[in-house]
Parts: structure tokens; sequence; C-alpha cells
């Protein structure tokens, strides 16, 4: 897919995901957090990250409010250079206690909730155009399997598209969940199957 053509893409899904009402926002946020909780994530003390929602993406608050019920270390990701394309990842809520996880933690995190403007069944995903998560985590390029962090989209269902081309770049998805389904490996765990490279 031509740059132009993913550009104009792009601004097609953010506004779609904008215009999804208030009451179906919650209703989506609520069944996606089920979703996960049927496929055992996230587990009991275990560490991830999350994001703080913006420009319609789909919240992911009540999935990080069970998480930390079930002692999970919670950290968001913060740009710390827009022109290096760089950031860290901050405890959340903020424990000084803890602050010494900002350094290196790509490696250290079990899952890794991803915003995303677009998606396809392959895990591709189609973001804001900055790459800052396929920098932080391009070690995971370099991997026969899945193992930790898994990365996980969390969306509408209004944001997945036929096919979305993979750059050399790119950090596939473990999986996306929207409102309706788990798409990508991750589905294999939903539907109660060992889940393909990521158990």
């Amino acid at each position: 897919m031509p740059d132009s053509n993913q550009a104009g893409l792009r601004l097609r899904l953010r506004a779609a995901r904008r215009a999804v009402g208030a009451a179906e926002r919650l209703a989506a946020a609520a069944a996606v957090d089920a979703a996960l909780a049927r496929i055992g994530l996230p587990r009991p003390r275990s560490r991830i990250s999350a994001y703080l929602a913006m420009d319609g993406e789909l919240d992911p608050s009540i999935v990080v409010h069970r998480a930390l019920a079930l002692g999970c270390e919670v950290h968001m990701p913060v740009i710390t250079s827009l022109r290096r394309r760089r950031m860290r990842f901050a405890p959340w809520p903020d424990d000084p206690r803890r602050r010494h996880a900002e350094n290196d933690v790509a490696r250290w995190f079990d899952l890794v909730l991803v915003p995303l403007v677009g998606f396809d069944d392959d895990g591709n995903r189609l973001g804001m155009g900055a790459g800052f998560y396929d920098r932080h985590f391009a070690f995971l390029r370099h991997r026969n399997s899945w193992h930790r962090p898994l990365m996980l989209g969390l969306a509408f269902e209004l944001q997945r598209v036929d096919r979305l081309p993979a750059k050399p770049r790119d950090v596939p998805l473990w999986g996306i969940v929207t409102e309706r389904d788990v798409h990508g490996r991750a589905a294999a765990r939903n539907r109660g199957k060992p889940a393909e490279n990521g158990s």
C-alpha cells in the first residue's frame, strides 16, 4: 500500500473511531476487558504496559483497574523525544519505589497493550506513523517464537481492514482484541486451544 493511500486510510479510521458514541465506547471497553479475562490476561502479579486513551482510541482503563486488583505492576508510555522517536515507561499510579524500572523495561514486561489506528488478521498494525512501539520492541522481530512481552492491540472492530502491508521495521502484534472478537495468534487461546507461540 503506497504511503499516500496509507495516510488516507489512517485519516479515515481515526475519524471512524472518534465517531463512536459514548455509550457504545463504554460497552466496547467492557467487552474487551471481558474477552481478555476469558483468555486469562492479564495474569495475576504480572508486569504490563497500558496507555492513556486519546483521539478516540479504545480506553483500557477497565483492564488497568482489573490488573491492579490482580496485583499487576502497570506502566504507561511517556514520550521523551519526538525527534528521536523515543519513549520510556513510567509506573502507574506513580510510585517512587518503582521508578528504577523505567530505565529499560521492554524485555521485562509480560503484556503490552498497544493502541492502534487499524489492523488486519495477520497482526499487522497501522499506528500513528511515528513508530515508537516498533522501535522500542524491535528485538521481537528477531525471535522465532513469542515469549514476552505479548504485544496485544486493543481496538474497535470497525478498525479492522482486509490487509495491511508489513514493513521490515514493523513488529507484528500477537493479537488484537475488539468488542466482537479476538484476532491474530491470540485467537487460538480464545477458542480454548493452546495459543501458537504465545502460551
